[in-house]
């Protein structure tokens, strides 16, 4: 693979009239040879203006085709995509996101010189709002998040799992697409199968791309809430994590719980939560200081609604999924890309 390598944009969209022409900007006016790139995107039957907009911009550039998604999933919208698509290398784009200019250069060089199946950059969140300012500081504490490498921009190496995620075709022909079913966590379970099969996945401190965060508590716990129950399928599906580190809300919830229903354990339940309120305040005072001590009570607030909102996510999924799961037994693979030339 070199930089003659052809590349598919893909990117699933659905009611994103406000935001489609943007970013689809942003990838014409990537720095990488035009000619070796075509955007493919996945619409989930959009009931806004997106349609037209992409018409309209397909009708301007050649190399932009909608594909329609009927079951308006991310995750099946991205396969739909793979097996459309022309490119030696499978960049996988969202909507809500900015990408530096360099974006996909970074990801083909990144992935020639590693080696690696899957590469990607650190999950770089931009805020607008003050609510988002003291998220994105939540968000870079190890209580935040965990301390996954993929949320820290001065990361490089060789990880479980990255953001978005550039790909060599291969890995959908052997190890299989995104689970069509998946509702979230459809890019944590796929690397985990590329890990299985025996792949690699390596994370880039060159490859920029940022992300807006959730602007108010009930969607940031609506966020979670869905990340736990995904969480809580793959681990069903899969039968293990590559770490630990996704079943730590869900054991600190259920912790939680414990202290408040079981008799037994109320005497100790005080100084457990002091402990618990006395961490994430700390924290909260040490995340705090690019945003100023105002931030300090917001910061505080969103730890627990991280923590509880995804461990009874992980409940709510492994009580649905044990009951009936939806996956298929098998994944679905693709052949060999197609030859003929890209649209110019």
């Amino acid at each position: 693979m070199d930089m003659s390598s052809r590349v598919t944009i893909a990117m699933p969209a659905y009611n994103e009239e406000n935001y489609i022409e943007a970013c689809i900007a942003s990838v014409q006016a990537q720095d990488y040879p035009a000619d070796l790139i075509e955007i493919l995107v996945a619409d989930g039957r959009s009931t806004d203006r997106t349609r037209e907009i992409l018409a309209r911009l397909s009708a301007a550039d050649p190399r932009i085709k909608m594909i329609d998604n009927p079951a308006r999933l991310q995750a099946a919208g991205l396969g739909l995509l793979v097996k459309e698509a022309h490119g030696d290398i499978i960049v996988r784009m969202d909507v809500h996101c900015e990408y530096a200019p360099d974006y996909v250069r970074k990801c083909v060089e990144a992935l020639e010189r590693t080696g690696a199946d899957n590469v990607g950059g650190a999950q770089r969140a931009k805020a607008k709002t003050f609510f988002q300012k003291a998220l994105c500081a939540a968000l870079d504490s190890p209580i935040g998040t965990g301390g996954v490498k993929y949320r820290s921009a001065e990361a490089e190496g060789f990880v479980d799992t990255v953001f978005l995620g550039a790909f060599r075709r291969k890995v959908f022909e052997t190890v299989g697409l995104w689970d069509p079913g998946a509702i979230t966590n459809e890019d944590a379970e796929l690397n985990q199968r590329i890990l299985d099969s025996g792949g690699q996945i390596y994370l880039s401190r060159d490859i920029v791309v940022h992300y807006f965060p959730r602007d108010s508590f009930k969607t940031l716990a609506k966020q979670y809430y869905k990340y736990g129950r995904g969480r809580a399928r793959t681990l069903l599906k899969l039968g293990t994590f590559p770490t630990l580190r996704p079943l730590l809300p869900f054991l600190m919830t259920t912790g939680a719980a414990a202290l408040v229903s079981v008799p037994l354990l109320w005497p100790i339940a005080p100084a457990a939560f002091a402990a618990y309120a006395l961490a994430t305040g700390a924290e909260a005072v040490r995340v705090s200081r690019n945003v100023g001590p105002s931030a300090i009570p917001l910061i505080w607030a969103m730890f627990p609604v991280l923590h509880v909102s995804h461990g009874v996510g992980f409940w709510s999924g492994l009580l649905r999924y044990l009951r009936k799961p939806d996956w298929p037994e098998e994944p679905d693979r693709v052949g060999p890309r197609k030859t003929h030339l890209f649209a110019v």
